[in-house]
């Protein structure tokens, strides 16, 4: 049966990925659901809740609101909630139930924006798809509204595009990336949406490139690129040989304008692995373990671009898609979250690499940052507990 699981978890949903995008952006999130589904959100989904305040509110919708239609009350709850605590916009979502009653979002985010006179986003999630989606949709609203035209750009400036911590579970890794830009001479003009304002996204314009780092960013990516002129590098700089070709790419891309898939670039013919996981993420690490002298797979179950994946790549989402494709490439080894050891072939060892949009809090102290050498370092530890086993 497609599109169900017996076994491991599905990811977070669409709604959660909206709030991870603009959590730290001092807008107010107002997502249309039953009362006591925020902890899901804002705890289980959300890292930062214990550290960082956002503005994250649940309408509480009743079965009586639901079953009569009355969208009066959550558009003056949002409204009069907006006016205590005057944040910088105001995003409305959805959850299943406001999908099945036909809520109509455009039209309560505009009545929203007329009684509150504060910028309103509708976002149409409705918790059936995943936080990949959300993200992207979140990210392109905010690039559309706050983006400015820039008469000069800074050289070798970049920004860094779906930053999460849904997909970035460790708190140190887009701090490395940041680093990284830095070391190889580029300048970080803004990062979406991690560690800036709504000030700082707003100077995007200024950048020479963008470092799309996951797909929650590739929306805003390419509308940078074809509003703004910006080309957009894909991939994430983990281990020494794939880091190097981030940088060259993203070079070439202030040099000749295009954008660039560095992550679908692989080869190899060694040890053969399957990585499981997002799709700029999962095929940044096939690639380096590529250049490492593998034959390196991605699985990747979350939404994707067609232009993302390499040759004999997959795009099983469904629990038994997904073991029928382990079957197929009959890897060695599998890197991917530790609950999909129990989907995983008896032949294969498991390099266990959390995901926090996939099992949450579960393995949070076991979160990996593997940016530049770091990865290398992992591998080289799994190599040696191995001759050790």
């Amino acid at each position: 049966m497609k599109q169900t699981a017996k076994i491991i978890p599905c990811y977070a949903a669409d709604t959660s990925g909206v709030c991870a995008a603009l959590y730290e952006l001092g807008g107010m999130v107002a997502v249309h659901d039953a009362s006591g589904v925020n902890s899901t959100y804002a705890t289980h989904d959300e890292p930062r809740w214990e550290t960082v305040q956002s503005m994250i509110y649940v309408s509480g919708l009743t079965e009586l609101d639901a079953i009569l239609g009355n969208d009066e009350k959550f558009i003056a709850d949002v409204a009069a909630a907006a006016a205590d605590q005057k944040p910088a916009f105001i995003a409305v979502c959805g959850s299943p139930m406001p999908m099945m009653i036909g809520v109509d979002f455009d039209a309560v985010a505009m009545e929203i924006e007329q009684r509150s006179g504060i910028r309103t986003f509708p976002l149409h999630t409705n918790g059936m798809h995943s936080y990949s989606e959300g993200a992207s949709e979140a990210l392109l609203a905010i690039a559309e509204a706050y983006v400015l035209p820039q008469t000069e750009r800074i050289p070798d400036g970049v920004n860094i595009l779906g930053a999460l911590p849904l997909d970035f579970g460790n708190p140190q890794e887009i701090n490395s990336i940041r680093t990284w830009l830095g070391e190889n001479g580029f300048s970080v003009i803004s990062c979406f949406a991690m560690g800036d304002s709504l000030d700082t996204l707003a100077q995007a314009g200024k950048a020479q490139v963008n470092l799309a780092v996951s797909y929650s960013g590739l929306a805003a990516a390419e509308y940078l690129y074809n509003c703004f002129g910006i080309p957009y590098v894909c991939g994430v700089p983990v281990g020494t040989a794939f880091s190097q070709e981030i940088a060259a790419a993203l070079r070439d891309a202030i040099e000749n304008g295009q954008p660039a898939f560095p992550c679908t670039i692989r080869g190899g013919s060694g040890r053969k692995i399957a990585v499981i996981g997002e799709n700029i993420i999962g095929g940044s690490i096939a690639a380096e373990l590529a250049d490492l002298g593998y034959d390196a797979k991605l699985i990747c179950p979350l939404p994707h671009a067609e232009n993302l994946l390499a040759a004999g790549d997959s795009d099983a989402a469904a629990e038994e898609e997904i073991e029928q494709a382990l079957a197929e490439m009959q890897p060695d080894l599998v890197i991917a979250d530790p609950l999909y050891r129990f989907i995983l072939p008896k032949t294969a060892k498991h390099l266990e690499l959390p995901h926090y949009a996939f099992s949450g809090r579960c393995f949070e102290t076991k979160m990996q940052n593997l940016i530049g050498a770091r990865f290398d370092k992992w591998m080289q530890n799994q190599k040696d507990k191995e001759g050790t086993s």
